[in-house]
């Protein structure tokens, strides 16, 4: 099994690129930009007119796949990942990675990353807390990873939107990764890889959708081979739809992301590219808890409380360099660097259940009662990576070595809108006029003109805190072949780190905090080839976080901000990850099918512990532990039948804590179980249909890291957690048909049995993010 398809390997795929097939020809030449070809295998002039006709042919009846790390002729199967520094094949590389390719990503029918993460199994979402509504909070095996979103293997700071229109795969790995993502990463991170141009071939996609919920989507890939040197390749965006079911509440999106390819000589190329994104939202927080311990849930058909002035806005510009030069075939190196900013700001409005006080006009009587959530960010960052890659035989063995070097400057501004209402029309407590906004009355009906009862007038605040850490890494990783079974990867990286903090009060009382450190993380995987398509292989993997890690929530200790003591941030340890990992990897019927199996073991020690949104916590008392059990499968069954699946079952456990009765319990946004399956049958060479199920378990909501909110009842000295959000499944149906090698129609139907669902809970309950409802899109797509 060992290197039979490894980019890196020289010498294994000259032979590829001379095969009669066009197809392979082409898989083979889209090599070129990760260094995977000898200088031999260039394309000659003659090949790269050969290319123009791309469109007129069709891989293993399969569409055209512009990603140079696909499987070719297998749509939801990626053969490499999309970061070099994973030197092998996915399918011997040893660790847990996800790969979702961009066919598989299309087909589900999801665009924003928080649906199609949400949708992935050992993943769950956590609701935006204190100053952070975009829901982008991911937790990987329970760990909180919402800092640790990367592009293109630079990691993407700030609480931002993140579409898939310009994404060519997205990678999750499982487990701690600080030896390749650096602070952070605890539970694994998720990669965004992204299209770029290249002078291999010419390329036009112009795909239009529209649906129910007043949905339209129109999106625009277009790849140009100038001359043999010289290519450009332009992705657009525009797309529109009202939240399904819940209108006033909509979704908008607009983004651009350009990019520029330059490889004057077999040695070196360049690639140049931006990225845009405006997206606004009218925000629904959906639901709410209902009830008692130990039977809340969340509200039946719940208003759309939403509030006409409401919005959540993010602007996201990045400029992104790569440079890459051969000095021979067993030297290279590589250089990515960027700048972004994104500006993101929302205000939205929660609900609660409530009782009126007796003093209010109508009695006291049941309703439901309006607040008020807001905040801005302003994201500000720059990272340069250099990566040399250095192959050498020592005593026998060919080491493939990677020197890396990272600086990288990231800078949060986050502050908070004046929001003025107006309006009340209820009494809450026992004062002298009306203090609450109540929407449903006496009668137990919504009352009229529910989006507009609260009135808000609202204008930019300032700043409240300001966050920056600047970092300085170098790693070194090896990866070698003992012999024909036997291959072994080492890796250690090394983070100097400047972390400082500004605060300011409402009365413009400001603080400042800061501090230096130094993080060391290792990486150890060993893989043994049973066979030339099956292995068995063992990974230990630490991450390290500092204290104030997260850039959102400023010195809520409680959510991952800075932990304060006696007025100082010093004597903290960094909080600490590792996990242990025995999995197996089977690549089947000729690579068209991978199968997975992995049991792990993740600790996470010396946590950070704090309570609602306090400043003053305590250092390193806490210490989790998961343990789970996972199995994937991606590509073809039978020739017509394809899959991307996944089913994690996982236990967690508070070990330690400063609070002594949090230790034993389970912990915060967290699912024993989640399986994701989605499957396409080819029926004739025109007509396919697929479907896909999820399902999570039962959760609870809490402060990350710790245990679930939970209650002890009295009466029977029992505890309850306290805020569930319930299990549930979802079923997804989508039907492909092909009128010919340019043009296909697609049709999807999310939720098709509309399903009520819940992703997640704010630890008090005063809202439940709702899933979708049932859609219904109609996708036409046109190739030329």
């Amino acid at each position: 099994m060992k290197n039979q398809s490894s980019k890196f390997n020289l010498d294994a795929a000259k032979p590829s690129m001379v095969k009669s097939s066009l197809a392979l020809s082409i898989a083979a030449a889209m090599l070129l930009p990760l260094g995977a070809v000898a200088e031999e295998a260039k394309a000659t002039k003659d090949q790269a007119e050969s290319k123009k006709v791309l469109n007129t042919v069709k891989v293993q009846a399969t569409a055209l796949e512009a990603n140079p790390n696909a499987q070719p002729g297998v749509p939801y199967k990626a053969q490499l990942s999309g970061d070099e520094r994973h030197t092998r094949p996915i399918a011997e590389t040893p660790q847990n990675i996800t790969v979702l390719t961009k066919a598989e990503i299309e087909e589900s029918g999801y665009t924003d990353l928080r649906a199609i993460l949400d949708a992935q199994p050992g993943i769950t979402l956590g609701t935006g807390e204190n100053g952070n509504a975009f829901g982008d909070r991911y937790i990987i095996r329970g760990q909180e990873v919402r800092s640790d979103i990367f592009v293109d293997g630079l990691r993407d700071p700030g609480m931002t939107t993140r579409e898939s229109f310009a994404v060519e795969q997205l990678e999750i790995t499982k487990g701690p990764n600080s030896s390749f993502a650096g602070r952070g990463s605890s539970g694994g991170a998720v990669n965004a890889i992204t299209k770029q141009a290249t002078a291999d071939y010419d390329y036009t996609s112009l795909t239009a959708g529209v649906g129910t919920d007043g949905y339209h989507r129109v999106t625009l890939d277009s790849n140009q081979a100038l001359t043999d040197e010289l290519a450009i390749r332009a992705n657009l965006l525009t797309a529109k739809e009202d939240v399904p079911d819940r209108d006033p509440a909509y979704r908008e999106r607009k983004g651009v992301a350009v990019s520029g390819f330059y490889n004057p000589t077999e040695e070196f190329e360049m690639t140049l590219d931006y990225y845009g994104l405006d997206a606004k939202d009218n925000p629904d927080l959906g639901s709410y808890l209902v009830g008692n311990v130990p039977n809340r849930k969340p509200a039946d058909d719940a208003p759309v409380y939403a509030q006409k002035q409401d919005f959540l806005e993010s602007d996201v510009d990045t400029l992104t360099a790569r440079l890459k030069y051969r000095f021979n075939s067993d030297l290279r190196i590589t250089n990515i660097t960027r700048k972004g900013t994104s500006d993101n700001g929302y205000v939205a409005t929660g609900a609660r259940a409530a009782t009126t006080n007796a003093k209010d006009p109508n009695g006291a009587y049941s309703t439901v009662t309006l607040s008020t959530h807001q905040g801005w960010q302003e994201v500000d960052y720059f990272a340069n990576q250099t990566n040399l890659f250095i192959d050498k035989e020592i005593g026998g063995l060919k080491h493939e070595f990677i020197i890396g070097a990272e600086y990288t400057d990231h800078a949060v501004l986050n502050g908070n809108y004046t929001v003025t209402n107006s309006g009340q029309n209820c009494f809450t407590s026992n004062v002298a006029a009306a203090n609450g906004w109540c929407v449903i009355d006496k009668s137990g009906k919504e009352i009229a003109n529910i989006n507009k009862v609260m009135n808000r007038n609202i204008t930019k605040s300032t700043w409240d805190t300001d966050w920056a850490v600047k970092a300085k890494s170098l790693s070194i990783m090896d990866t070698v072949d003992l012999n024909d079974q036997w291959s072994v990867f080492a890796g250690i990286r090394a983070d100097r780190f400047d972390f400082d903090l500004g605060t300011q009060s409402a009365a413009l009382v400001k603080a400042k905090y800061d501090y230096s450190d130094t993080l060391t993380n290792s990486h150890l995987g060993v893989v043994y080839d049973i066979n030339d398509v099956g292995n068995v292989y063992f990974t230990w993997s630490t991450a390290a976080d500092i204290n104030g890690g997260e850039s959102d929530v400023g010195t809520s200790s409680g959510y991952g901000g800075t932990v304060i003591y006696n007025g100082s941030v010093a004597g903290a340890k960094p909080e600490r990850s590792d996990n242990y990992e025995l999995g197996t990897k089977w690549n089947l019927f000729d690579e068209t099918l991978l199968l997975t199996g992995a049991i792990f073991q993740v600790t996470k020690s010396d946590v950070m512990e704090g309570a609602n949104y306090d400043s003053v916590g305590t250092f390193n008392t806490g210490e989790i532990r998961v343990r789970g059990i996972e199995f994937g499968a991606s590509g073809q069954v039978t020739d017509k039948l394809t899959t991307q699946a996944g089913i994690t079952y996982m236990d967690a456990e508070v070990l330690e804590s400063a609070t002594a009765a949090n230790v034993g319990k389970t912990i915060s946004n967290f699912a024993d179980l989640s399986v994701n399956v989605q499957l396409k049958y080819q029926f004739t060479e025109k007509f396919s249909l697929g479907g896909a199920w999820k399902y999570e378990g039962k959760k609870f909501a809490g402060q990350p890291d710790t245990a679930a909110v939970y209650t002890t009842l009295a009466a029977t000295g029992n505890y309850y957690y306290a805020q569930p959000i319930p299990a549930y499944s979802v079923f997804d149906l989508f039907a492909t048909y092909d009128f010919s090698k340019n043009l296909d129609l697609r049709l999807n139907i999310g939720n098709a049995t509309d399903k009520d669902y819940y992703l997640a809970a704010y630890r008090s309950g005063s809202f439940v993010y709702k899933g979708d409802a049932r859609t219904t899109r109609v996708t036409v797509n046109y190739n030329f």
